[in-house]
């Protein structure tokens, strides 16, 4: 296989979960597509069309020319503008339209990560006319798929696949994100620490050590006097860091010890996805 060591996980993960996308919506009737999900404003139709348009645009497929309708009420800025392009042109679409555009683009990707001999620090098309590189654009895309794989197994009461080769591409990226939840958004205080205890499938320990200066970088040594410890299980982590829940919603899922008032300004702040 061609394809760069560095860059087999992200196309594993994305394969596992594309492929468990095309398993749960496949068979679903046609009002099911309707069904409202965890993304605001989306419907099962509408994640399985981002999913579509992304992996076309990995493709190096062009973008549709297409207007948007001026009431969308979750779509307050460009970025999410660029984003529903893909989405919006696919709204009207039937069931067996959107599975046999879904196989098809897995057919076309699938075949172009097994001929893929670039380097990973290649540059690539990214979002909002941007350029990354493949490996960037590799994690993410198993980073994305593997969330809206959840909202989908979310709607469709479905649940599965929590410690997938996605989640921890998931984890990984989202705990880039928690330095600056915990040190910026939270306003923690300089010289502290914050524990987090992950249970569940994807079981881990990560302390937040903000320093001097007030930045915050993550480690995974223990703190022998953390200002605040908090204690939840994957599946809320990555809800809540997601954007899908707020806390209010999980907080009995959610235990902590210490400076109640910082880990309360820690999980109201704890989404990192735009």
């Amino acid at each position: 296989m061609s394809l760069h060591p560095s860059l087999q996980t992200y196309a594993d993960a994305w394969t596992h979960s594309v492929e468990a996308i095309s398993e749960l919506v496949t068979p679903l009737a046609e009002g099911e597509w309707n069904w409202a999900t965890p993304c605001p404003g989306w419907s099962v139709r509408d994640i399985v069309s981002h999913v579509i348009g992304l992996d076309c645009e990995m493709l190096g497929d062009p973008r549709p020319i297409h207007t948007l309708p001026r009431d969308l009420y979750h779509v307050k800025n460009e970025k999410q503008r660029y984003m529903e392009m893909q989405v919006d042109v696919r709204r009207h679409h039937t069931a067996p339209e959107m599975t046999s555009e879904l196989e098809y683009t897995i057919i076309r990707r699938s075949r172009q990560l097994r001929n893929e001999s670039r380097d990973p620090g290649h540059k690539v098309r990214g979002p909002f006319g941007s350029e990354q590189t493949l490996e960037l654009a590799m994690r993410m895309r198993a980073f994305d798929v593997w969330v809206h794989e959840q909202d989908l197994r979310t709607t469709l009461k479905r649940p599965g696949n929590l410690d997938s080769p996605g989640a921890y591409v998931a984890r990984d990226l989202l705990l880039q994100g928690l330095a600056k939840v915990v040190a910026k958004e939270a306003g923690a205080p300089a010289n502290s620490a914050v524990v987090f205890d992950v249970s569940g499938p994807v079981e881990f320990l990560r302390t937040v050590r903000v320093d001097a200066e007030g930045k915050g970088t993550v480690d995974n040594a223990p703190s022998l006097g953390p200002l605040a410890t908090i204690g939840l299980d994957w599946e809320t982590y990555f809800r809540l860091a997601c954007g899908r829940v707020k806390y209010a919603a999980v907080a009995d899922r959610i235990k902590s010890e210490g400076d109640q008032e910082l880990a309360e300004a820690i999980l109201r702040n704890f989404a990192v996805t735009p």
